[in-house]
């Protein structure tokens, strides 16, 4: 349940009114146009799962048993060695450019020694309390 305060006007919701000119109305029907296909007829554009789900429905109604779902024949998949697959890609590569290109390998950098860090000198600074010292207990109330 709502309270009146809650509930907006479906009004409210609507979005606001758009003006389009002529050209622009042209310009998206003339895309919808462009972007459409008319050869999405075949095997692969079939739609499977809603004539299946068509057959178990009808199963049903006719109190049978659905029809069993036919696997797919899987093809095994084929292992791809990496470094093979990338040297094959470079000598392409040469082999497009036509020319020897020499690989040479990044010198790597020499890392100095790290060095201890220096320690810093602080100064301690002591602070003195005033007062009472007490043992931690709490005194016991009345």
């Amino acid at each position: 349940m709502r309270w009146p305060d809650e509930i907006r006007s479906p009004e409210e919701l609507l979005p606001p009114p758009v003006e389009l000119s002529d050209e622009e109305i042209d310009g998206a029907l003339a895309l919808m146009d462009s972007m459409t296909r008319e050869d999405l007829e075949g095997e692969e554009f079939q739609d499977t799962y809603t004539e299946a789900l068509e057959q178990i429905i009808e199963a049903k109604r006719e109190h049978r048993e659905p029809p069993k779902l036919q696997e797919p024949e899987s093809k095994p998949g084929q292992v791809v060695d990496l470094m093979a697959a990338l040297n094959a890609s470079v000598e392409k590569a040469r082999a497009a450019r036509s020319e020897d290109a020499d690989v040479h390998e990044i010198p790597k950098k020499k890392t100095a020694e790290k060095q201890p860090a220096k320690k810093t000198t602080t100064k301690k600074t002591t602070k003195k309390t005033a007062g009472k010292k007490t043992s931690g207990r709490r005194p016991r109330s009345a």
